[in-house]
């Protein structure tokens, strides 16, 4: 089963993306399945996780509704503020959803990361710790530090960390994204997504070889059973396009890895992280 674990679809006209302006004019127009259905045939994939791209319960509404008229979405991760006190009553709406398979929660956007270890949030996701809810983490590298310190705090986390945690791939910085995420994949129920690299790196001028180490890094430390391809289209084509994102990873696999090693980075491990 192919599956690319990390695309967005939205509708301009919505409102709720305030971050797409007619300034990025490559994103600032609809995106819908059907634009989406040519690299479906191009790379023979089953389907894919459609991640929210707005922080709004709006948006999650939504992306909900149309998977109930597109096959080809498997899944939907939605967005919930854990700093609202009825958080759990929209988690529990989403979650009777045949398509919800989990939840994003947007630590790139906080401006401070440390609130992450506030009471409430280390309490709101210990309780979906309990229930073994997938949730998804958006985080910057300069971030890293207190995800570090809340997956000691929450040790049964089921996560996974989107785009490999957006290291410093434009100016070729390692460290110390490179120590943090060891620490990070020492949890055995922390996944990485291998997506939203190229948007980190020179966007007109990256090489293959500037992913190398940040992806040979993820797929060493995390290994075969807990990494994800994502193409993170189409947010990718600000730098890249889906065939020239899915060629850089392939690129990258080490020639020792199995193909039933790479069946599970492209895609039986979303099916099992996500319980589809």
């Amino acid at each position: 089963m192919r599956i690319d674990a990390h695309q967005h679809y939205w509708s301009i006209e919505r409102g709720d993306y305030g971050w797409i302006t007619p300034e990025i004019p490559v994103l600032y127009r609809d995106f819908l399945p059907e634009d989406m259905e040519p690299h479906f045939i191009n790379h023979q994939l089953d389907g894919t996780i459609v991640v929210q791209a707005a922080a709004t319960l709006a948006e999650t509404d939504y992306l909900l509704e149309l998977s109930e008229t597109t096959d080809s979405i498997i899944g939907v991760v939605a967005w919930l503020d854990l700093a609202d006190p009825h958080y759990r009553s929209h988690y529990e709406k989403f979650a009777s959803h045949p398509k919800f398979v989990g939840f994003r929660v947007m630590i790139q956007e906080m401006s401070d990361a440390n609130a992450v270890l506030e009471p409430h949030f280390v309490e709101a996701l210990t309780f979906f710790a309990e229930q073994d809810v997938p949730v998804d983490l958006l985080v910057v590298s300069h971030q890293l530090e207190p995800v570090v310190l809340l997956l000691e705090k929450v040790p049964g986390l089921r996560a996974v960390i989107d785009h490999i945690a957006k290291p410093r791939i434009r100016e070729g910085v390692v460290e110390p994204w490179q120590s943090q995420m060891q620490q990070i994949a020492s949890h055995p129920n922390i996944f990485c997504k291998l997506s939203g690299m190229v948007t980190e790196a020179d966007h007109n001028n990256w090489k293959p070889s500037d992913f190398s180490a940040y992806i040979s890094g993820v797929l060493e430390w995390f290994g075969p059973q807990r990494v994800m391809f994502g193409s993170d289209w189409p947010v990718c084509l600000l730098a890249a396009t889906y065939n020239e994102v899915i060629e850089i990873l392939q690129e990258a696999i080490p020639a020792s890895w199995s193909e039933a090693e790479r069946e599970r980075l492209f895609g039986l491990n979303a099916k099992e992280f996500y319980k589809l």
